[in-house]
């Protein structure tokens, strides 16, 4: 395993953070978190002509066919910028479900939305809980916290026909589907229940393929999610030692008291290891490691408890200002507490790892 980026794995995230800091600048960020569905149609078509909706997705099915590490490298500089929208539902969460050209075409594009409906009322990442019927190429059930339905083309859903498990498409004017929006901390991202009356739904895959389908769909969304926080969590780091720069008491700048020092270097401490765990996450996806499973668990309980005291302390450091809604690190910490439970919080993640021990025993 190599310790860093190679040179082409740098130029893709150099680019990425340039782009995105030309095109998605923090005043674009709050103009798009505004809007009612709080996505940007023309931004993400230009993300796509980046090749970035495709970048997982194998060249045969119409993607890039680059691997994990190059996935986590993207991810991260846009949660660097904060990037809103249903990018991620889109690429992340709906794509992996999928193997099927007509579907993915589409999305590699950018020319069309998805996202995927998984956990349910109580709010449990284990499918094993899902309990959404499926009966005769219809649906009957509610999804809870869907990530961007109002504005995905389809729904991917994770239903049971009597008892087996199984993925079904659903498009965005079926009937008997309803779409309400709820109300959610992170502004740049919003979340909706979705329910099912006899709705009419096309079969993805059943059986072993939807169980398949899930695990590897929720890896990758969980390795995604995580480079986000990375991501999100060094530029608290850097707003935040700007700051501590600038900012003068009795003449001095208070980057240069102890207290403060303390608190950058534990950010900087926080950053740096989360970057670690979601790298070698990310190998170990691409290298189909028997620990890979656990290597995302544990990137995903560090990175939420990283990126929570992370914003702790940059609102600390900046003082009355980090709560008002002027400053920018607020955003990043409403972020930060809707990813700490998103695709399974601490507890669900340190149970896996639980699991995965004893097996090992």
């Amino acid at each position: 395993m190599h310790f860093e980026l190679s040179e082409t794995q740098q130029l893709l995230a150099k680019t990425a953070r340039q782009f995105l800091t030309n095109e998605c600048p923090i005043a674009e960020v709050r103009r798009i978190m505004e809007t009612p569905t709080a996505h940007d149609a023309a931004l993400h078509r230009k993300m796509a002509d980046q090749g970035w909706a495709g970048i997982a997705i194998p060249e045969e099915q119409g993607g890039m066919g680059l691997g994990m590490i190059e996935l986590a490298a993207t991810f991260e500089q846009m949660g660097r910028a904060l990037v809103p929208g249903a990018f991620f539902a889109t690429v992340a969460l709906a794509a992996p479900l999928l193997d099927d050209p007509a579907h993915l075409g589409p999305i590699c594009e950018g020319m069309q939305l998805a996202t995927a409906a998984l956990i349910e009322a109580d709010a449990d990442w284990d499918p094993a809980s899902w309990s959404t019927a499926a009966s005769n190429g219809t649906l009957t059930g509610a999804k809870m916290f869907v990530p961007d339905a109002a504005e995905a083309a389809f729904i991917l859903v994770a239903a049971r026909d009597h008892g087996v498990p199984g993925i079904y498409r659903v498009a965005k004017d079926a009937p008997g589907l309803t779409v309400t929006a709820l109300k959610s901390l992170d502004l740049t991202r919003r979340l909706y229940e979705v329910r099912f009356d006899n709705t009419p739904a096309e079969t993805i895959a059943t059986g072993g393929a939807a169980e398949q389908a899930l695990k590897k769909a929720l890896r990758i969304a969980t390795l995604a999610l995580t480079a986000e926080m990375a991501g999100g969590m060094a530029r608290v780091l850097d707003i935040t030692v700007e700051y501590a720069k600038a900012r003068k008491q009795f003449d001095t700048p208070i980057g240069k008291f102890q207290a403060v020092q303390h608190m950058c270097a534990d950010m900087y401490l926080w950053s740096e290891s989360t970057k670690a765990a979601v790298y070698y996450a990310a190998y170990a996806l691409d290298k189909d490691l028997p620990e890979a499973a656990s290597a995302l668990s544990v990137a995903k309980v560090y990175a939420a408890d990283a990126y929570r005291e992370i914003g702790n302390r940059g609102i600390q450091v900046h003082g009355g200002m980090g709560f008002t809604w002027e400053n920018d690190v607020h955003l990043y910490y409403r972020r930060a507490k809707v990813s700490e439970t998103m695709l399974g919080d601490n507890v669900y993640h340190r149970e896996l790892l639980a699991r995965a021990v004893v097996d090992r025993l």
